[in-house]
């Protein structure tokens, strides 16, 4: 609660969770909002409700935060990261599928109309140009990247890159036609996987064969999460 800009109620500045970039980031701005709120619902459990109210305070004003200051109005979309400058926040304006996590640790309404121009930047940008398919983590990303890979290709696809954005489909879902649309990037992760299981880190985006660490343990837990999340929406969904 104390680890915050006193101007804009955000974190202080950190890396982000791709271990490159120092600054404020969406994401990792979210993630402390959801714990916040966990912590909310432990203290509300053991019946101390002054504490519940203020994580729920300070979740709400790191909220009002994001709005406030990591949309990009002349992208019409938000941000992945802000740094400080003397005339506020610079931001960094490269699209990236962790800003999915504004709808997925339950930030920000799924159907929000910032939001949904910032999914369709991260579909228009990240979903892969190839045969491979599969999303990228950000525009230009040159991780892994190997010389065979076209110019135009946004990056490597990864796994957890997939899965978030099949977690979107999944939280925004109304009616099980609309939840059927996340089954794709389920499937795209069985479809990569080795014959073992095994899912990598990402997949080379001609060939598909496995790039970097394998197995990922960031990759199976995801993949497990969003089949849970599934079955919890279709069990909701279908009555």
């Amino acid at each position: 609660m104390a680890y915050r800009d006193a101007e804009t109620l955000l974190t202080t500045p950190s890396y982000d969770l791709w271990e490159e970039r120092y600054g404020v980031h969406a994401y990792t701005v979210a993630t402390v909002i959801s714990g916040l709120r966990g912590a909310a619902n432990f203290a509300s459990v053991f019946q101390d409700s002054s504490r519940a109210k203020a994580y729920h305070a300070v979740a709400d004003h790191m909220v009002d935060g994001i709005v406030n200051h990591l949309y990009h109005a002349g992208q019409r979309r938000y941000a992945r990261s802000g740094y400080r400058t003397a005339n506020g926040y610079e931001l960094d304006d490269v699209v990236d599928v962790s800003l999915l996590g504004l709808v997925t640790f339950g930030v920000l309404p799924a159907m929000d109309a910032r939001v949904v121009e910032t999914v369709e930047a991260i579909r228009r940008h990240l979903l892969s140009n190839t045969p491979i398919g599969g999303v990228a983590r950000y525009d230009n990303d040159a991780y892994q990247r190997e010389d065979d890979v076209p110019q135009e290709v946004p990056g490597n696809p990864w796994f957890i890159s997939t899965l978030w954005l099949g977690e979107y489909e999944i939280v925004r879902a109304e009616n099980l036609e609309q939840l059927h649309e996340a089954l794709p990037y389920l499937e795209w992760c069985a479809q990569h996987a080795l014959p073992s299981g095994v899912l990598a880190e990402q997949v080379h985006p001609i060939t598909g064969h496995p790039l970097s660490v394998s197995p990922l343990t960031w990759s199976h837990s995801a993949f497990v999460w969003a089949v849970l999340l599934y079955m919890e929406k279709f069990q909701a969904l279908a009555g």
